[in-house]
């Protein structure tokens, strides 16, 4: 479970980041901080999300779920953050339709195939727009955590 992997300090409720750039700057950064990437991530995580698009619509809400290479991780984390304006992040599967992302989920992996797993957890927590809405409502990172756990509980 999800829940069971958060760190506190790696969520991050409200922080201000106008760009998808500047998302990966400061939610990449914490992992980096808090040791669970190499120096290389965000540049990293900016290059591919320029590639592979992160940004989703759902049900009306902007989530991106960026990660990278495992060669530039050192262990397994998820980061979330709300962001107090949305950013602008290319959707996934597209080239050029946008959307405004106001929660990520970003994702550090150790194992190549692992984040299929990750993301398949993370989509049955965020299919839920009662738990997103709860979410971007939270001020601190334990109000999130224990929303996560009881949707996760509850799947």
């Amino acid at each position: 479970m999800i829940w069971q992997e958060l760190n506190e300090a790696l969520v991050l409720p409200g922080i201000d980041a106008p760009s998808s750039d500047e998302v990966m700057r400061k939610v990449g950064g914490a992992f980096i901080r808090e040791g669970y990437a190499k120096d290389s991530y965000v540049d990293a995580l900016i290059a591919r999300e320029k590639d592979f698009p992160t940004g989703l619509d759902i049900d009306g809400v902007g989530v991106a779920i960026p990660h990278t290479d495992v060669s530039h991780v050192i262990k397994q984390g998820v980061a979330i953050a709300t962001l107090r304006e949305p950013a602008t992040f290319v959707q996934m599967g597209t080239d050029d339709e946008t959307v405004g992302v106001s929660l990520v989920f970003m994702l550090c992996v150790i194992e190549p195939n692992e984040h299929l797993e990750q993301l398949k957890k993370i989509i049955a927590i965020i299919q839920d727009k009662k738990v997103l809405t709860a979410i971007l409502g939270c001020k601190d990172p334990q109000s999130i955590i224990e929303i996560i756990k009881n949707k996760e509980e509850s799947l």
